[in-house]
């Protein structure tokens, strides 16, 4: 894989998130935009750990519940504990997870912890790209498109501005995948216009306009509209099936994560039939 040079000189969000979960793949330039998001936010800590750990749960109930054995990150971020693939192949050890990121620290770190994993890869590649994604040879190699899939788009997609598309990604990413698949979004949201403008500014600045927006919750549900939505729908994702361990957790304030679980239809919505579409006609395991 070809490496890609850091710039040291711009914070990055994949580094600072690490930073806010604890982790030590972050710099001080990335250690010094998160003092500044503090002071715009002081709760961004309980943000990104309750993002974590909604992460965590949302992949178990798709492998143990759903028996999903097929999981594309989208924006995957830096490899911490208990990632994705580690938890679909506690389910099942064939699971096949694609991971996709360019941030070069990322693929750097994570290829290295996934050389050894035959069933689990990192594309270097912009998430937005996919037609590269989907026609990639780790990923044609991993993902067998005619049996269900989960889709992730994890704390991610207010890392895009409204020029990429973020709506537009989900709708070509459920395009390519069969009835029965999982799409999983959830984005950071705000109900205070001040906040949303704040940290948008402050991370434009920060990441030399490598960001989005933070967006409303209008914004998070348009992206579903293609989805059948599962219980508990779209909340905090503090409260998406809390395990009792996590229900004491201190919650965010000036901003959330917002989201949750969607099925893919067996076809599109049509007038009458109350938005649920047919019975779903995926290939069962």
């Amino acid at each position: 894989m070809e490496r890609k040079h850091v710039d040291l000189s711009l914070p990055s969000a994949a580094r600072m998130y690490d930073w806010l979960l604890g982790g030590s793949n972050n710099y001080e330039v990335d250690r010094a935009a998160c003092e500044l998001l503090l002071e715009v936010a002081p709760t961004s800590r309980e943000l990104a750990l309750n993002n974590r750990w909604f992460l965590q749960r949302v992949v178990r109930v798709l492998a143990e519940e759903h028996g999903i054995k097929q999981f594309i990150d989208f924006g995957s971020g830096l490899p911490t504990q208990r990632n994705v693939h580690q938890i679909a192949q506690e389910a099942d050890p064939a699971s096949r997870v694609v991971y996709v990121d360019n941030d070069p620290v990322v693929l750097a770190l994570g290829q290295s912890l996934l050389d050894e994993n035959d069933n689990t890869t990192i594309l270097p590649v912009d998430m937005t790209d996919t037609d590269t994604i989907f026609g990639h040879p780790d990923f044609t190699r991993l993902i067998d498109l005619t049996r269900p899939v989960a889709a992730l788009f994890v704390s991610v997609l207010h890392c895009l501005p409204d020029s990429a598309g973020p709506k537009a990604l989900v709708d070509r990413v459920i395009d390519k995948l069969v009835p029965g698949s999982f799409v999983v979004v959830c984005q950071l949201v705000s109900d205070d216009r001040k906040v949303r403008d704040d940290v948008t500014e402050l991370m434009q600045t920060q990441t030399g306009g490598h960001w989005g927006r933070v967006r409303e919750k209008a914004d998070v549900e348009e992206t579903f509209e293609r989805l059948l939505v599962e219980e508990p729908g779209l909340v905090d994702v503090t409260d998406w099936r809390p395990d009792s361990e996590l229900q004491q957790r201190q919650r965010s304030v000036e901003w959330t994560e917002f989201g949750g679980l969607g099925k893919v239809r067996s076809r599109e919505r049509t007038p009458g039939d109350g938005g649920r579409g047919l019975p779903d006609e995926s290939p069962r395991e």
